[in-house]
């Protein structure tokens, strides 16, 4: 089954700032680093903290309970390896000033 385009919103975010959101069965963290959209899993995989809550340090993403650090383009734990898994990421896009992401029907 092709994935679907859900629409989250405006893409209106000040550089730096990040906003989760829940789409289906999905919690999504997106940022906008560097004038671009990225987007993680918004679960921490440590302990299960909502990583939107946290706070972005260059390219990264730090987990607002335990300080772990995700890289926001390849979901890689780069400060605590072996504390916790790297982060799934997904692709967003920009279209007519909305943001969109692709999800498969079993993450609705």
């Amino acid at each position: 089954m092709e994935p679907m385009k859900i629409k989250l919103g405006p893409a209106d975010f000040a550089e730096q700032e990040m906003r989760g959101y829940e789409v289906g069965k999905r919690n999504l963290c997106v940022a906008r680093i560097d004038g671009r959209y990225k987007g993680l899993d918004d679960w921490c995989n440590h302990a299960g903290c909502l990583l939107s809550g946290g706070r972005i340090e260059g390219n990264r993403v730090i987990c607002p309970c335990h300080e772990v650090g995700f890289d926001m383009d390849t979901g890689k734990n780069e400060t605590s390896p072996g504390v916790c898994d790297d982060q799934p990421t997904m692709s967003i896009a920009v279209e007519n000033g909305e943001l969109l992401i692709e999800l498969s029907e079993k993450d609705l």
